[in-house]
C-alpha cells in the first residue's frame, strides 16, 4: 500500500515539473532575440543570455543548455538537435595587458576578437556535453559528436569530433548528399558539386 502511494505522489510531482517547465518555456521564448516555431527548451535547467540568442523553427535544446554571448549574438537554424549540458560561448575574457591581473579587466579593454557570433546552420545535432567557442560556423547536415570542444568552422554534412574537434568522416559521399539536399533544399538553396569538391567530400 506505501508503495502505491508513494509511486502515486512520483507520477503527480512527475506530471506537475513537466507542466511547469511548459508553462516557463512558453513564457520564456519571448525573451530570446527571436524564436520560431515549435522550439523546445528547458528554462529551469539551462541557462541563456536571451536577448542574444536567434532560434529558428522545429529546434530542441536538451537541459543543462548554457549558451553565453553577452556581447555577440548565437544564432540556430531550424530542425537544430542539441543533446544535454551543451555549452556555446560566444567570447572571452580579455588577456592581452601586462600588469593587470584578469579580475581585473574591464569590458571597455576587451579587444574586438574577443567576442563573435556563432552560427549554427540548418539540420545540425550537437551531441552530448559539446562545448562551441565564439567565431565558429557549423554549416548544415552536421554532427558534432559528444564532448567536442569546436574551436572551428564545421564543413557541411561533416562528422566532428574530439578536443579540439576535427572531421572525422562525412555523413555520405557525395551522390548521398546531393540526393539528401534534392529531397530538403530547392534547386537554388543545394549545395552545388564545385562546393562539395572544395569540402573534400568523397566520391
Amino acid at each position: 500500500m506505501i508503495r502505491l502511494v508513494f509511486r502515486f505522489m512520483s507520477s503527480c510531482h512527475l506530471v506537475a515539473s513537466k507542466g511547469f517547465e511548459r508553462l516557463l518555456m512558453f513564457c520564456y521564448r519571448s525573451q530570446f532575440a527571436s524564436c520560431g516555431r515549435n522550439v523546445y527548451f528547458y528554462p529551469l535547467h539551462s541557462y541563456f543570455y536571451y536577448k542574444t540568442i536567434h532560434v529558428g523553427n522545429h529546434v530542441y535544446i536538451g537541459p543543462g543548455a548554457m549558451f553565453l554571448a553577452s556581447d555577440s549574438q548565437i544564432y540556430i537554424g531550424d530542425k537544430v538537435l542539441f543533446g544535454p549540458n551543451v555549452s556555446i560561448v560566444g567570447g572571452n575574457h580579455a588577456t592581452h595587458i601586462p600588469g593587470k591581473s584578469m579580475f581585473d579587466y574591464q569590458l571597455s579593454d576587451k579587444l574586438p576578437t574577443d567576442d563573435l557570433p556563432v552560427k549554427i546552420e540548418s539540420d545540425v545535432w550537437i551531441g552530448t556535453g559539446a562545448t562551441i567557442l565564439k567565431g565558429v560556423r557549423i554549416s548544415r547536415g552536421a554532427i558534432v559528436a559528444a564532448g567536442a570542444v569546436v574551436t572551428k568552422d564545421v564543413l557541411p554534412y561533416a562528422i566532428v569530433g574530439g578536443v579540439p574537434a576535427r572531421t572525422i568522416r562525412f555523413r555520405w559521399n557525395i551522390n548521398g548528399i546531393r540526393e539528401h539536399e534534392r529531397k530538403l533544399y530547392s534547386p537554388n538553396e543545394q549545395l552545388t558539386l564545385d562546393e562539395l569538391l572544395e569540402c573534400k567530400v568523397d566520391r
